[in-house]
């Protein structure tokens, strides 16, 4: 059974296009990326899924439930980690959960589940002495209440260090490997390429793309990341590489004097050469497997050059 279905979905907020026939299927047990920039149209998506917002048109189904007429089943089996939340200042952390816990009728361990999210220490602090990565990790276990089959996470990785993230990870891997379903939405792209099975990419409220991360590295071609570290950066320094044929993406950071490109192998060669003919010398060279932040520029890029020009909006809110 898919835990996600949506049907061309549509969200006009007046004159502005938020969602734009999105049409999508995510599988039971999937770990899903969604990904977009800010104002994308991601919370509208998600905001959806929870029946916190009504489409235009379209439908949109939640582990077998119409979301709009039977949203109290989802939101019972569903934990959520939105990307806007407010806590209690006043009640310790160990409330919190406890009310999550009284609210779905559970017999989890409010305790446990504060220790599971790295937070056991200020169990009995009020909430509103947090931090805000203390908080992430509070509103996540508040999510991890009786066992959801889905989570949806908006992104979770908001305020956290980088061992924050990690924990943050390994908590998703966990409840894949017990069955759930787990729909991740971020802009932070390191994060989404660790721990999913497949990615969404959604730009500007139109779906650009579904597919696993290697797929998306198939479709861009055989290529790799090239990355070359220079004396200087000359001036079209991007449009004499990007006019190299074989190359699909290119990245020059002034400030580190690199370029980084996509390209397939014949073309690696050629790329060195177009450097040195503007008078450039290489410091540095290496190559690698596309990030999925290539990826992702490729894609929206792609996006952008076939878009009309009266292209749907960003994502406001309503």
């Amino acid at each position: 059974m898919a835990a996600i279905e949506l049907s061309h979905l549509t969200k006009r907020y007046g004159d502005v296009l938020a969602l734009d026939d999105v049409s999508l299927t995510v599988e039971a047990g999937e770990v899903f990326g969604f990904l977009g920039p800010n104002g994308a149209g991601k919370s509208t998506t998600i905001d959806v899924l929870l029946d916190f917002v009504r489409p235009t048109s379209g439908k949109a189904r939640v582990l077998g439930f119409d979301a709009q007429r039977d949203g109290l089943d989802v939101r019972r089996r569903t934990g959520v980690l939105p990307d806007g939340y407010h806590v209690y200042d006043r009640l310790t952390g160990r409330q919190h959960v406890q009310f999550a816990v009284d609210s779905k009728g559970t017999d989890d361990d409010a305790a446990a589940l504060l220790d599971r999210v790295g937070i056991a220490d200020a169990a009995d602090r009020p909430a509103g002495g947090y931090s805000k990565g203390m908080r992430q990790r509070l509103v996540l276990a508040m999510a991890l209440v009786g066992e959801p089959d889905l989570l949806i996470l908006d992104e979770p990785s908001t305020g956290l260090d980088p061992r924050g993230a990690s924990e943050m990870r390994d908590i998703i891997r966990a409840e894949a490997a017990r069955g759930a379903t787990v729909f991740f939405s971020s802009h932070i792209l390191e994060q989404v390429e660790a721990v999913c099975d497949r990615v969404a990419i959604i730009d500007e409220g139109r779906l650009v793309t579904v597919d696993t991360i290697e797929g998306l590295r198939a479709a861009m071609g055989d290529g790799d990341t090239l990355t070359l570290t220079l004396d200087a950066v000359p001036e079209g320094l991007a449009e004499a590489v990007g006019a190299v044929d074989g190359v699909s993406a290119v990245a020059v950071d002034a400030d580190a004097r690199r370029v980084t490109v996509h390209a397939d192998g014949p073309a690696k060669a050629a790329v060195v050469n177009a450097v040195g003919t503007l008078d450039a010398t290489v410091l540095d060279l290496a190559t690698s497997e596309a990030s999925l932040e290539e990826l992702f520029m490729s894609a929206t890029a792609d996006e952008d050059a076939a878009a009309p020009d009266d292209a749907a909006p960003a994502e406001v809110a309503p």
